[in-house]
């Protein structure tokens, strides 16, 4: 069956990118809206397709970890996003980071190629009440589609702050302080590590808890919710003394080798009391990330606290931390597994609008509304995933969670279905959560005659 009127999907983000490929993928031509450059958000810096705002890192690899299982899953099903973050990937232990630059430069090279991809730069204010459209705007949803989008659905959107980590110049870093290690020697050591004793920490946290935030201009601060996985670093210091030495700067699992190993006798009390650590931007490693440090500090403040770090007393920023509103909608309410709206199934939505949250999560609801959009467009039945997969299941929570408390939901193994038999072992549970989640994948796959690609090699 052939389909000759475009799918239109709104907003070139990760979502929006992996639902227009997949779109096409299927033999069904797509216009992608992007409004950048034309109109630009608070938060983004070029006009390229799924830009990375926050941070380069999609997660852990591991597929026995939630995000890992969410990355193979994808690869299997044949993402186009994780097929480049595999390709521009840069060292980060354990985490598949990417040159982000250059990874969202060949993904709009990439789309703009395909001859069923029409790319549109500009606003577009109203979602198109005729055919299928698939609404992947983010969190930054200009404000007359969100006015739009609010008319439609009768609700208001609900919205959480999120925080974005500076960047810093490598060569300003003193590697006379700052060591290269991963935890536990997860993989390559890719993470340059500025350790502080006591003293140090308690000196850093008194100066955090007191520097000056920046303003929210047009926010509506008495509303504002933090997501839990994305605090501010002002934020947990304000918590309690030892909360980032709980969060990101926990100095377990980490060693200088210049010293060796921390339990050798002659290095006894030399343990850090905390540490920063710094991962790779770019491929060069000429930039650096300051990893768990979203802020909004002002920025003479962060320049001020931050440089209190050993290794950082010189420290150049290349990208002050930023602070913005997360917006989403509440899914429960409105849209099915299979993430079309309930009152008008020719109308689908992915992403952090929805309440999914983070990079790869954003690419998976992509996958399905893009998948389901061209679905629809054939006749096909649309498709849900099992929820015994981290993608299913992760659909399957923000299609029926409780409206009144919804909330964003990163990838997890507390929302995957039980076992049928309790193991104690969290290592070897999530292992078999992943054993599961392939084999019914598979299974799924066959019944709908869909083609698979091969388990990588780390799966």
């Amino acid at each position: 069956m052939s389909y000759r009127q475009p799918v239109q999907v709104i907003g070139g983000g990760l979502a929006g990118t992996e639902a227009a490929w997949q779109v096409a993928r299927a033999g069904v031509p797509v216009v992608l809206h992007e409004m950048r450059p034309t109109y630009t958000s608070p938060a983004h810096h070029s006009e390229h397709l799924a830009e990375l705002v926050c941070s380069n890192s999609f997660g852990a690899m591991a597929s026995d970890r939630a995000s890992g299982l969410l990355h193979e899953e994808l690869r299997q099903l044949g993402s186009v996003v994780i097929g480049k973050a595999d390709e521009h990937a840069v060292p980060a232990g354990g985490a598949l980071a990417v040159d982000r630059a250059v990874f969202s430069r060949d993904l709009t090279e990439t789309l703009a190629q395909h001859p069923l991809i029409e790319l549109r730069r500009g606003e577009l204010r109203q979602i198109p009440r005729e055919g299928i459209v698939v609404l992947t705007t983010g969190p930054l949803t200009s404000a007359a589609l969100a006015e739009d989008l609010r008319r439609f659905t009768g609700q208001d959107y609900m919205s959480f702050f999120d925080a974005a980590s500076p960047i810093v110049v490598g060569d300003s870093i003193n590697q006379d302080i700052a060591f290269m290690a991963s935890r536990y020697d997860r993989g390559e050591a890719a993470y340059l590590n500025c350790p502080l004793n006591r003293a140090q920490y308690l000196d850093f946290w008194q100066a955090l808890c007191e520097a000056e935030q920046a303003e929210l201009k047009d926010f509506e601060r008495e509303t504002a919710k933090f997501f839990e996985a994305c605090l501010p670093i002002e934020e947990m210091a304000r918590r309690g003394e030892d909360t980032m030495r709980y969060g990101p700067m926990k100095p377990v699992g980490l060693f200088d080798s210049r010293l060796g190993a921390f339990d050798d006798p002659a290095n006894r009390g030399k343990k850090p009391y905390a540490v920063v650590q710094l991962r790779q931007e770019d491929k060069a490693g000429q930039l650096w990330n300051m990893v768990g440090f979203q802020t909004n500090l002002r920025w003479g403040e962060q320049k001020r606290v931050f440089r209190l770090i050993p290794g950082l007393e010189s420290a150049e920023f290349v990208r002050m931390g930023v602070m913005h509103r997360n917006t989403f909608i509440n899914s429960p309410e409105l849209l099915n597994a299979s993430l079309q709206f309930v009152q008008r199934p020719t109308l689908l939505a992915a992403g952090q609008l929805v309440g999914t949250e983070g990079y790869t999560a954003a690419a998976a609801g992509g996958w399905l509304a893009g998948t389901n959009a061209a679905r629809v467009a054939l006749g096909l039945p649309p498709l849900t995933l099992p929820v015994t997969g981290m993608i299913g299941a992760l659909i399957d929570f923000i299609s029926s969670a409780e409206p009144k408390h919804f909330q964003p939901m990163p990838p997890n193994f507390g929302i995957i279905p039980a076992l049928p038999r309790r193991v104690r072992n969290k290592r070897e549970r999530y292992g078999q959560y992943r054993d599961r989640a392939f084999a019914d994948l598979q299974t799924w796959a066959a019944e709908h005659r869909l083609q698979l690609h091969r388990l990588s090699a780390t799966a």
